[in-house]
């Protein structure tokens, strides 16, 4: 005879070959993220997934200590942790105890440790941040001397301001000694008394953009006394120095914008000024003579003779409704009352006399209306239209009505 299982005593099974297997209690998976999802609860359910396969994963909110960066779909990520049986759905999964990036993973977590610690110091506290200048004549910048970010500086910082004065300190932004040379760089822009800088360079892998991820910069930002804006990387790479500085820009191109105040539209703003301060006064001079008029229309209207004048005509329109409403009052009682003589008309005896019918009673008054009443003998009284009569019944018969 067959054996036959259950479903949970078949999971229950293939469970127990999971944990009996030494393999599967701790390995290390590569692989890129996908369906990555962040629970309410705390957990967060992602796959990793190659060109060969996927595994479905769960890392359990007590675990999230050994996740030190926001995971995300297309992340690629090395995974460590046990695979096992959810035995209620019988399917395998790694429960992952740890997750770092791979390949810049290393640089990834020293820039978050110091990022950490920088905070933890209060280097990147709000209440440090200097505002940006409205308007300003001198600029420095701390970049490459050749590049599309200085010439991006420049061209749109003349465009927006021709009278604006550049000033270019030529740093190593990439390799060894860059994280010096950005340093010297706002230090002797800072001791020229320039107004603003900017501190930038184009985009990069986390390789090119580490001399910006140095404690060194974030120092130089930090006790920088002129308002700096740093503008490192793509819209998407943030940099120590992002954290350090006034106020980040996502592009070198954006942080011009920023800095330099388009000369152009602060002369279009002084003309619209202008012209707003004209419509005011005059719109104020109009509301003042509308007043005026109102104040001579309330006047006349709060006059002595006026008001005599519109009581007088309320009384008489107050005295024509009353008499309007009596006459529509006593016709109505008119109408009633004639409708009430039509229906005493219609009920009085005589009217039935006069229309052929007439009134049968007994010796003793009492109207006669059935043979039963009467008997051969009885004297019975006739009432017509213009007298009675009397006879005596003879005969009696029974007739139906129909």
């Amino acid at each position: 005879m067959k054996n036959i299982y259950s479903v949970g005593q078949v999971n229950r099974y293939v469970k127990n070959m999971f944990a009996q297997d030494f393999f599967l209690q701790k390995l290390y998976v590569k692989g890129e993220v996908s369906n990555c999802k962040y629970h309410t609860s705390g957990h967060v359910y992602f796959s990793l997934k190659d060109e060969t396969g996927v595994l479905s994963c769960v890392m359990f909110a007590g675990h999230r200590r050994g996740l030190s960066f926001r995971m995300k779909d297309g992340d690629r990520v090395v995974v460590g942790g046990t695979v096992d049986v959810y035995e209620r759905d019988g399917r395998y999964q790694l429960y992952a105890k740890e997750i770092t990036l791979d390949g810049a993973g290393a640089l990834y977590e020293r820039f978050l440790q110091l990022k950490t610690e920088l905070e933890e110091m209060g280097m990147f506290a709000q209440e440090y941040k200097q505002p940006i200048p409205k308007f300003i004549r001198r600029l420095g910048v701390v970049t490459a001397p050749t590049g599309a970010a200085v010439q991006d500086i420049r061209n749109i910082s003349l465009r927006r301001n021709p009278y604006l004065q550049i000033i270019l300190y030529p740093a190593l932004v990439q390799g060894e000694g860059a994280a010096e040379s950005i340093s010297r760089g706002i230090r002797m822009l800072d001791a020229a008394e320039v107004d603003v800088i900017i501190v930038g360079r184009g985009g990069g892998s986390i390789e090119d953009l580490w001399a910006f991820n140095e404690e060194e910069v974030a120092r130089a930002i930090f006790e920088c006394r002129t308002p700096v804006i740093s503008a490192v990387g793509h819209e998407t790479d943030f940099t120590i120095a992002d954290f350090a500085a006034d106020l980040r820009a996502p592009t070198p191109s954006a942080a011009a914008e920023l800095a330099v105040d388009d000369f152009r539209s602060i002369v279009e703003s002084v003309k619209t000024y202008e012209e707003r301060l004209n419509r005011a006064m005059w719109g104020r001079v109009d509301l003042l003579r509308s007043r005026l008029s109102q104040y001579q229309v309330r006047i006349q209207y709060l006059s002595p003779q006026n008001r005599l004048r519109e009581n007088r005509q309320r009384l008489a329109d107050l005295e024509e409704r009353i008499r309007g409403a009596f006459d529509r009052r006593m016709q109505d009682y008119r109408h009633r009352l004639s409708i009430y003589l039509e229906r005493f008309a219609g009920l009085s005896p005589l009217r039935k006399l006069n229309q052929g019918y007439s009134y049968v009673a007994d010796e003793q008054g009492k109207a006669v209306t059935s043979i039963t009443q009467a008997k051969p003998g009885d004297r019975l009284t006739i009432s017509v239209t213009d007298g009675s009569m009397e006879a005596i019944v003879e005969t009696l018969r029974k007739e139906e009505r129909v």
